[in-house]
This record gives structure tokens, sequence and C-alpha cells, in this order.
């Protein structure tokens, strides 16, 4: 089972930063740099420098890195970020706008801190996705220069019987201590709830703290979002341990991570739509004409209305095998004929092989001859979440766009019975949405 505690935060202080939404930014892999800019002129205690610190041409490759470590030494030196004086968890809520409708959601959840394990069967965190070597290094000489976790996983736990959603929904209702809006129009609100620790160290099960490590930690959890954080974290919990190998239960075996209740509030997992680059006309002529062999063709629709009907696919439960194809001037909607994709399916758990993603994989080898490997490399296939986008670059032939595939979501359910098997998914399988503030906490490998 995993191992889940409170812990003790750094936080910016108000009275020191003033408004607590000019300091906090999006993850860091979000981020581009027009929008990093924007972030370092906004504050100048913005925490971008910390989770996405930039190097100086000509300087050492490390610098950066070193930066970061000096930042953040500034700021605790002289108040900016303070450490919360007693361990606690902190239940964080988003209140939001699902993309491309009207509908509003609010989704809970809290920080602590986990116990790093390595993957496999017996393992209590589960991975569902591959990661990529250059973000796990960047990663690794952050984490090695600065000793924080400025950003979180995001693990699932299993709250069927709701009681987890009682105790952050009471957490709710009181006065937050952190009430921001960002640029998108999210609203996130953050309560530290002390955890009254007992003698060895856990939280005191009596108390919503406890209740809510207890619950969480009753069974497995999938990371949802973080691989790369996690697997950096790992490698950098193995190289302290190689030099203080004498110290019990170290910090250092623990990252930051947003644990969200799987059950009763929807969570919201956008479609990565895929936009298919180099086809020859005689291509495209070649795919209308071989896609009765994996799918049923419905009736051929216009732009405008494929791109309403995948542009509103995050409120669809997703897993249907319904796609929507659109080539210059041409469209369909398109029912996967599961039968059919039996034998060109990969090797994996029935979980893995009735995935969305995993069946259009299967079509574009078959149908197209686009390798695996070349649509993991990125050499084949371009990514939008937006349907309307897919379709325009397709029409204007951006990059050698000439076929666009849209989807619908992920299934939440699907994601972790997948983990449960120890499969693995497609990378673009899942994008959860909102993203989880960076800056609202830090955690310092320290106890």
């Amino acid at each position: 089972m995993p191992v889940i505690r409170p812990f003790r935060a750094l936080r910016f202080d108000a009275d020191v930063v003033g408004d607590l939404a000019a300091v906090v930014s999006p993850p860091y892999d979000v981020v581009g740099p027009e929008e990093r800019a924007r972030l370092v002129a906004r504050h100048a205690a913005n925490v971008i420098r910390l989770d996405l610190p930039a190097g100086e041409p000509g300087e050492d490759p490390d610098e950066r890195y070193r930066r970061a470590a000096r930042t953040l030494a500034a700021w605790r030196s002289d108040g900016t970020v303070r450490k919360d004086a007693h361990p606690s968890v902190y239940v964080y809520e988003q209140t939001y706008r699902v993309p491309g409708t009207d509908a509003e959601r609010v989704q809970r959840g809290f920080f602590g801190r986990l116990r790093l394990e390595a993957f496999g069967p017996a393992s209590g965190v589960l991975p569902h996705e591959r990661t990529l070597a250059p973000a796990r290094e960047d990663r690794y000489r952050l984490l090695r220069a600065t000793g924080v976790n400025t950003s979180p996983v995001v693990a699932l736990f299993d709250d069927g019987s709701g009681a987890a959603g009682a105790v952050l929904a009471a957490a709710a209702a009181t006065l937050p201590t952190v009430d921001v809006v960002d640029e998108d129009g999210t609203r996130h609100r953050l309560w530290a709830i002390d955890a009254d620790r007992e003698s060895d160290g856990s939280a005191d099960e009596d108390g919503p703290a406890g209740e809510l490590v207890r619950l969480a930690g009753a069974g497995p959890v999938t990371i949802a979002d973080g691989h790369h954080r996690y697997e950096t974290a790992l490698r950098y919990r193995d190289e302290r341990r190689m030099s203080r190998s004498c110290e019990e239960d170290p910090p250092f075996d623990y990252l930051l991570a947003l644990l969200l209740p799987m059950g009763q509030a929807p969570l919201t997992v956008l479609p990565t739509h895929r936009v298919v680059l180099g086809l020859a006309a005689d291509d495209v002529d070649r795919l209308w004409a071989r896609l009765g062999e994996l799918f049923e063709v419905r009736s051929e629709v216009d732009a405008a209305a494929l791109a309403g009907r995948f542009g509103a696919a995050a409120l669809e439960p997703g897993g249907s095998g319904r796609f929507g194809l659109w080539t210059a001037g041409r469209g369909a909607t398109l029912i996967a004929r599961r039968a059919a994709f039996e034998r060109f399916l990969p090797r994996g758990g029935d979980a893995l092989r009735g995935l969305d993603v995993v069946l259009l994989g299967a079509a574009l080898e078959h149908l197209l001859r686009i390798d695996p490997a070349a649509v993991a490399e990125g050499a084949r296939i371009g990514y939008t979440k937006s349907a309307h986008e897919a379709i325009e670059r397709v029409e204007q032939g951006v990059d050698g766009a000439t076929a666009a595939f849209l989807l619908e979501p992920t299934p939440v359910a699907s994601i972790a019975d997948v983990a449960a098997d120890g499969d693995i998914m497609p990378q673009k399988s899942t994008y959860f949405y909102p993203k989880a503030l960076t800056g609202l906490v830090i955690n310092p490998h320290e106890w």
C-alpha cells in the first residue's frame, strides 16, 4: 500500500509578496517561452524562476539550476517563502469551465508527501505512460540543485464510497488559506489542515488530515500526471541513499503529490487529437477507400459540424471507439469495428487493447503504414487539444498536415485499469485538466 504523510510546506508569504496570484504559475511543462517571460515580468518572486529556470548565452548548462537554488535560498532568507510550523495536508479545490463547453466543474484533492516506490506488480504506486530521457534529466538537475519539489505528481486513488470526497467538501466549506483566479478563469483555493501528528510521525487518524491520509493510502494509487517527476525523484532518492544510508525514513524518500479521489465527482481528461503529416494525395484516397476494413463510416459531415462534435468531447465518457476524420474538404464520423481490430492490436490486457488511442494506432499502422516508432518520435504525427485547430492545420497544410483524426477522452477508469494490469499507454493518451498551480505549496526535502 502507498505511504502518504503530511508535511511542512514552504509557502509564499502574502505579507511580503502581496497578491499571491502574481507569484504562482502553471506547471513548467505547459509554459512556453512567451508565457515564461510574462510570468517573470509579473513579479520578481514568481515561482517560474524556480520551476523553469532559464539559461544565459554561453554559461555552463548547470548554472541555470544553481541560480534557481540561490534564488530559493534568498527567498527563504528574506521571508518571501516560509516553512509552515506544523505538518499538514493541504486541501485543494479548482473550479473551472470544461474547455469547449459551458459546463462548470469542481475538482478537489489534497497535497501530501507520497513515499517513493519502484514500479512493479507489488508496488503501491502505478504508472500508465512512458517518459522521455531529456525531460527526466532536466527535472533531475533541478531537484539535485534545489532539494525541493516545486510541482506535484498527480495521483488518483479509489473513493467509490465518497468518504474522502465528504472530508474534502467539509474542509472546502471553511475559510480558505489561499484563494486566487488564474488567467484561464480557474479559481484555486487551498486549506492547510494541521495533521496533529502522533509521536511516531504519522497523522492522527481521528482528524480530517489523518482520515484523508488513511483513505488515500488504502489501496494503490495511479500516477495521472508527472511521470517524469516521479522517475526523477526515484533517481535522486537512490543517489542520496548512497551517501546517507543510516538515516531512517529520510525526507528524500518522498515527493510532493496531489492526490485526487476517483469515484463521486467527475475528473476531466481532455482528448489529444492526431494530425497525420506528409501523406500524398494517393495515400489519402486509399485511406478513404480502405476505412471500411476497420470502421463503420457514418454520414459524412462538414468541418464545422465535426469540430463542434469533437470540440465538446471532454464531456463525453469516452471509450466508445468513436473517431472523427478530416482530410481536405472531406470529413466523417467513424465507429471502430472492434472485432476487425483484434489481429492488429499490441500485446497487453483487455483495458489497454480496448483504448481508443490504441485502436487508432493500429489503424494508422494498418491503413497508412505508419510505424508506431515513428509516431512515438513525433516524425509522422502532430498533436493538439483543439479539434478546430486539427482541422485548420489540414485545411492550411501546416507542416504537411493532410489528415486529422479526432478522439474522445480516455476514461479515467480505463487509466487505472491499464496501470493495474502493468501495461503502459501510448504517449499523448491523457491530459488531465485543469493543471495544478505551481507555487501554492513547495515540498522541501527536510523534516
